[in-house]
């Protein structure tokens, strides 16, 4: 009876290797583009399929938007189109997962002074 060989653990940049089906081809060449340029743990590879999921949802939003306008007809008239509302929130999960993943570690060339209340 022969000994199977023990499978080595796959470290973060081999899964990385090849983004996550759901996204579309766009999210799919910005997860390439980090992978490729950063080096990234396993729990971050977490987190930037969260801000590619997010950029995919921006994108559905943009094209409702883009499709229906900004205000659509309601029942008691002109309201805001849901998606407005879910291009702002994906938006802004997006940058917060942009953030939490640190890319930008460098600090800004001006960076701007403190501003005082008056």
């Amino acid at each position: 009876m022969t000994a199977e060989p023990a499978s080595l653990p796959v470290s973060g940049a081999q899964k990385a290797r090849h983004a996550p089906r759901q996204l579309s081809e766009e999210a799919k060449a910005f997860w390439r583009a980090v992978v490729a340029d950063y080096d990234l743990e396993s729990h971050h590879l977490s987190i930037l399929e969260r801000a590619c999921e997010q950029l995919d949802r921006l994108r559905q939003a943009q094209a409702a938007i883009d499709e229906h306008g900004v205000l659509i007809e309601g029942r008691f008239g002109l309201k805001q189109n849901p998606a407005v509302a879910m291009a702002r929130d994906a938006t802004t999960l997006h940058l917060r997962s942009l953030r939490e993943l640190g890319l930008d570690l460098e600090s800004p060339a001006n960076p701007r002074p403190p501003t005082r209340w008056r």
